[in-house]
């Protein structure tokens, strides 16, 4: 699951010779908006068929932290 979403944020973020970790951190580390969270999780909503409530995006800082929740979910 972490390579899905790494690959994600690099083909939507645009990054090119980025190291991404789990470790990164989402807006600080790789330059994310709010906007391009949101669609990112939107994306992986539709490819694992699950929903994000959106009082939980706030919680996503890190990648391991969208990792984590959709191998919960």
């Amino acid at each position: 699951m972490f390579e899905k979403v790494r690959d994600m944020l690099i083909s939507q973020l645009k990054l090119n010779n980025v190291e991404i970790t789990p470790e990164s951190r989402i807006k600080e580390d790789l330059g994310a908006d709010s906007l391009d969270v949101l669609q990112m999780l939107m994306t992986l909503e539709e490819d694992y068929g699950f929903v994000i409530p959106d009082e939980n995006l706030a919680e996503f800082k890190t990648v391991a932290d969208i990792v984590d929740y959709c191998e919960k979910h």
